[in-house]
């Protein structure tokens, strides 16, 4: 698997948004229950930072296994 491939991209994504939501749900739920204080533009940010660092430990880690992660397998894009 490549950067070039669209199968790379398309896992890429999903794991970025599946990222964000998670970080975004965590930030929102430690606010409510009082752990951390954090407005919803701070815990979007929170969220868009996570996403970033997904997609660029998916490209770091290319060449590494068959997907964007370490053990990851994806399969190809017709």
């Amino acid at each position: 698997m490549t950067v070039f491939s669209g199968s790379f991209w398309i896992a890429t994504a999903e794991r970025a948004v599946r990222t964000a939501a998670q970080t975004l749900l965590a930030a929102l739920g430690l606010t409510a229950a009082d752990v951390l204080e954090a407005d919803w533009g701070q815990s979007l940010a929170l969220a868009g930072s996570a996403a970033l660092l997904a997609v660029l430990t998916a490209i770091s880690a290319i060449g590494t296994g068959a997907g964007p992660g370490l053990t990851e397998t994806v399969r190809e894009c017709q």
